[in-house]
């Protein structure tokens, strides 16, 4: 142990404090041995840090920051030296203000769309979510400070987060869930790791020996401190043997007290949190900022940096026409609630308080384009309104161009509530039902952190998708509808026609006790190609003003290189991508897979000479019963295009391996075909290598501490009252235009009772809930 001498003069009760918090953001600290407190605090694309002195619920306002877009945005880019930057950027605001952790980036896969915080997630793809996780680690941590990718494994919904098991087999979960985390870990070297709330296979994340020891610290080389998500401790000690060191926020001692109880009961050996109080000082005396200068901010900058990475993000899904850019002169239009008040970040711990904000309709007066009004079109959060409908299509027809903005309010993207669909609402569809019968130059601006169902998207003339730009959103948007910008974002995520597409719709989310992740492997794109089902927009999808041409591709060992060309009239960004796909694989396995990418500049006429190399990695699959990687022997197709659908360069290499005894077509039927929407319970069973638990709660159980106020409905008339008592609150609170507040309350549903002491640090007694629950099992 490196701190061995210090850890000596401790007593047993100093050690145990040391494992969980002092407030809601702090470590504790043990002044009489020199050992200082760190903050931890949240910060995904921005930095949140509470102003004034931190309470124990971390409700104060949140210091003005840089609202950076969100990594749903940024993965639009597939730019890794933008997403350093933006790291950077973020990462020396935290420092500034004596943050020695910031609790990001959020790298879990998005499973299905419907995720109420897939905004905060980079892509349904691994690879590309571990590549740019690992730059923006990277760029956090260039500070000083650690980063702290989160959230460890499987968290791929919000409803019953704190309780929810998530089911999947090994294979799945090393190839989709893991391989974004492994990246980060092995190429970034964070010093900090965040669990998540759920379960993984009938486990709490954070006291998952498999995920935890087994990989995470033994596989990987992990050599950081994983902390709980906050209040996602369920057994303290459990959770310590499996080298969860940090617990937060402050119990007020109560798990501490475990923690003692456990090494004098003989069920806990001390050397376990000698080990963890031994990582903790390592990261604590790694990032202390407390005898170290705050660094100076230029926030002016740091704007500027905002409104580029939104550029580089928003993808442009239609250009009928040509019909962008616009001239300068066109007679437009306004249209929608967002060009004024912008939808720009999702809701929840990642809530950024904008030191600056601008919106696009401000920024539209100022630019070449002759504004003729503005009309706000539709109610913000839903509902008919037959005057502001008739404002905006009379507005719309004295019009050249309608710049329609459009998408979701903040009550439907948030941490703690799933989406209940894909579609926008119905008020806004309407607009775009009666704007194009007035207009045939419709174009749309979206706003939204992820995929949506677009029935009207063969009817209006343009698509440009901003998805949450940030605080610099305004600005960017206005520049690449006028060309001063050329769009070059390309979609990390697929859009369906229907949600009903989703391979994953029937069975998510996990209502009650388990989800079940019986699509396997086959999520977004390695679906939607392999059982070949038509989409909207297909993964790495997004035009741009100019044309680029493909050329001379060359294969040497795994090196992969080819020309780029601009072959159009203006400077532009591509972005290229490599896929591989097995030929005449005897296992079931995705079609194809993205396994590397560059974004090329070039000016007209210019071309560039791109190489990408590949590993063997890049070809394995993950074998359960050997317990690692291997490759199928036999050729595999090298695909290079501007998605992937639209391929321009291909050939072939052979690769020595095995031949396969596991996975094997002949023995899984469905997922030979990729038709995973039908799993039958004995062949996931198979796959898993197990029996499936029950998938719902048994209502005639007593609840305990682990169940939830979700639950309580199902007993008797106290339960009842005390679950619509919570409920009421929550439609009311949406009724009168606080989301954000109904969204909170929310979150006491799916609490479970366990929660309750720790995170009232004991004003609610662990006794207190005790007798509530007999109230309710009566």
């Amino acid at each position: 142990m490196k701190h061995q001498d210090l850890i000596k003069q401790m007593t047993l009760e100093e050690k145990a404090s040391l494992m969980s918090g002092q407030n809601f953001w702090n470590t504790k600290a043990i002044e009489r041995l020199g050992i200082p407190s760190i903050m931890l605090t949240d910060g995904p694309h921005g930095l949140r840090k509470q102003g004034g002195k931190a309470d124990h619920l971390g409700l104060n306002k949140s210091l003005p920051a840089t609202c950076y877009p969100t990594a749903a945005t940024l993965a639009n880019s597939w730019d890794k030296s933008l997403v350093y930057d933006v790291g950077k950027d973020i990462g020396k605001e935290a420092r500034s203000e004596k943050v020695s952790v910031l609790l990001g980036p959020g790298l879990n896969i998005k499973r299905n769309p419907l995720c109420g915080r897939n905004f905060e997630y980079f892509s349904e793809d691994p690879y590309l979510t571990g590549e740019l996780a690992s730059e923006m680690v990277k760029g956090i941590q260039s500070n000083g400070i650690s980063a702290c990718p989160k959230h460890y494994a499987v968290n791929s919904q919000e409803h019953m987060r704190m309780t929810i098991d998530e089911i999947v087999d090994e294979r799945s979960l090393r190839e989709i869930y893991l391989t974004g985390f492994e990246k980060v870990v092995t190429e970034s070297n964070p010093h900090t790791m965040m669990s998540s709330y759920n379960m993984v296979n009938g486990e709490f994340a954070n006291e998952n020996n498999h995920l935890v020891n087994d990989i995470l610290y033994s596989e990987w080389g992990f050599d950081g401190v994983v902390v709980t998500d906050w209040g996602g401790n369920n057994d303290r000690v459990a959770g310590l043997k499996a080298h969860n060191q940090l617990e937060m926020p402050s119990t007020n001692g109560i798990t501490d007290k475990e923690i003692v109880g456990a090494i004098n009961a003989g069920t806990l050996d001390e050397s376990i949190l000698d080990e963890a109080v031994d990582q903790l000082l390592t990261l604590i005396l790694r990032v202390r900022l407390d005898d170290k200068e705050a660094v100076q901010v230029d926030y002016d900058e740091h704007f500027k940096k905002a409104v580029e990475a939104a550029r580089q993000s928003m993808v442009l899904l239609k250009n009928e026409n040509n019909i962008l850019p616009l001239k300068g002169g066109t007679k437009v239009a306004v249209i929608g609630d967002f060009a004024k008040n912008p939808r720009y970040q999702g809701a929840g711990s990642s809530l950024i308080n904008p030191y600056k904000l601008s919106n696009t309709l401000d920024s539209l007066q100022n630019s070449p384009l002759n504004i003729v009004g503005y009309a706000q079109g539709f109610k913000r959060m839903g509902g008919k309104s037959s005057k502001l409908l008739r404002e905006a299509t009379s507005l719309a027809e004295f019009a050249e161009v309608v710049l329609l903005f459009i998408g979701l309010d903040e009550s439907r993207e948030a941490e703690g509530v799933d989406r209940e669909d894909l579609k926008l609402d119905q008020n806004q569809l309407e607009l775009v039902e009666s704007l194009v019968k007035v207009n045939k130059n419709v174009i749309v601006v979206l706003s939204g952190g992820g995929a949506l169902e677009l029935p009207f998207a063969d009817h209006v003339q343009g698509i440009l998708h901003t998805y949450l730009s940030g605080q610099g959103g305004g600005e960017a948007v206005v520049d690449i509808l006028v060309g001063k910008h050329n769009p070059s974002g390309k979609l990390s995520e697929t859009f369906p026609i229907l949600y009903s597409d989703i391979p994953s719709s029937g069975y998510y989310p996990g209502h009650q006790a388990t989800s079940e992740h019986k699509e396997g492997i086959f999520i977004g794109y390695r679906y939607f190609e392999t059982a070949n089902v038509p989409v909207r927009y297909p993964f790495g999808y997004g035009l741009s003003y100019t044309t680029f041409n493909y050329s001379d591709i060359l294969i040497d060992d795994l090196s992969v290189s080819f020309n780029l060309t601009n072959i159009g009239e203006v400077a532009g960004a591509e972005i290229a991508q490599l896929y591989i796909e097995k030929v005449d694989s005897e296992i079931f396995r995705a079609k194809k897979e993205l396994k590397g990418f560059d974004k090329v500049f070039l000016k007209p006429g210019e071309t560039k000479r791109v190489t990408l190399v590949l590993t063997e990695r890049d070809f394995s699959y993950y074998n359960s019963e050997i317990k690692d990687w291997e490759i199928e022997s036999g050729n595999y197709k090298i695909q290079v295009g501007s998605s992937i659908q639209t391929i321009h360069l291909e050939g072939t290499v052979e690769m020595a391996g095995v031949s396969s005894t596991i996975y094997l077509k002949s023995e899984y039927p469905h997922y030979a075909k990729a038709n995973v929407k039908h799993i039958p319970d004995s062949e996931f069973e198979k796959i898993l290598g197990r029996k499936l638990v029950p998938k719902n709660w048994d209502r005639h159980k007593d609840l305990g501490m682990n169940d939830t106020i979700n639950q309580a409905q199902y007993k008797n008339w106290f339960g009842k009252i005390l679950y619509k008592l919570i409920m009421f609150f929550h439609h009311f609170f949406k009724s009168i235009g606080k989301p954000l507040t109904a969204n909170n309350v929310y979150f006491i549903i799916n609490m479970p009772f366990r929660q309750v002491d720790r995170f009232t640090g004991g004003k609610i007694s662990r006794k207190n809930v005790e007798t509530l629950l007999r109230w309710i099992n009566r």
